[in-house]
């Protein structure tokens, strides 16, 4: 599984209905896990973002599908960085020579 960094910020649509936001995560939750791929963190942050997400998918594809899934609910807009793990920076960092 490929791990993502996912950070969420609120539409005025969804700030409006933020009451709801618990039942939405729980939907995108269910959502990822349909796709083949689960949420490994959650965090409310504040700052630039509003939520933080850490989640795992099978592929980009995966992963661009879900956020792009999320975006057409209107209450978020998404950013996803794709996240490499320490193993695999200690590679990609041995193997420039």
């Amino acid at each position: 599984m490929t791990t993502y960094v996912v950070l969420l910020n609120w539409t005025e649509q969804g700030v409006k209905n933020v009451r709801e936001s618990p039942k939405r995560l729980d939907a995108a939750k269910k959502m990822l896990a349909d796709m083949g791929g689960s949420f490994k963190h959650f965090f409310l942050t504040m700052g630039e973002y509003d939520m933080v997400a850490i989640c795992e998918a099978p592929d980009d594809a995966v992963a661009a599908r879900f956020a792009m899934t999320l975006g057409m609910g209107g209450n978020v807009r998404t950013r996803t960085l794709k996240a490499f793990p320490e193993a695999a920076y200690r590679e990609l960092v041995a193997s420039l020579g």
